[in-house]
């Protein structure tokens, strides 16, 4: 294994396990909190710097920089649209899993960034179907965002 790939799997890793970390929280008290979010987006940022200078190759870091941006200027485009339907905590989470997602690449950012809305839609409306939920009832989307992207990696 070359130095930026050892970097990249610590990057993956620190990822995944702030993911489930996240998870847990916006599950239970329906937030994500600054003090994980914004420090994980950075170290990974970080982390794929540093991965592009070992390996002499800037473009995935490119990549995942401008996947980011792009994520990030969505949410907070819908946020502006639909202030009670996201939250800010969602806005920042997608910065942290559009540079994941862009450092594999635009199929599957966009994978990932679809599949966060199915499966969102998906729980959403068996809730309701199954009168577990109704119109007003509040759902963590940030789960469906982190499973989604993890998906849109594994597809």
């Amino acid at each position: 294994m070359s130095g930026s790939d050892a970097v990249l799997a610590v990057a993956h890793a620190g990822v995944f396990a702030v993911s489930l970390i996240l998870i847990r929280i916006d599950i239970r008290d329906h937030r994500l909190p600054d003090a994980i979010v914004l420090p994980a987006s950075l170290g990974l940022a970080a982390l794929l710097a540093l991965a592009a200078v070992t390996a002499g190759d800037a473009e995935p870091l490119g990549r995942a920089a401008a996947g980011g941006l792009g994520l990030f200027a969505f949410y907070f485009a819908l946020r502006g649209l639909f202030p009670s339907g996201l939250g800010g905590g969602d806005v920042k989470l997608a910065a942290l899993l559009g540079q994941l997602l862009g450092l594999h690449g635009w199929t599957d950012l966009a994978a990932g960034a679809a599949a966060a809305f199915v499966l969102g839609g998906i729980h959403a409306t068996v809730m309701l179907a199954t009168g577990r939920a109704s119109r007003d009832t509040h759902i963590a989307f940030g789960p469906w965002m982190i499973v989604g992207a993890w998906a849109g990696l594994l597809a």
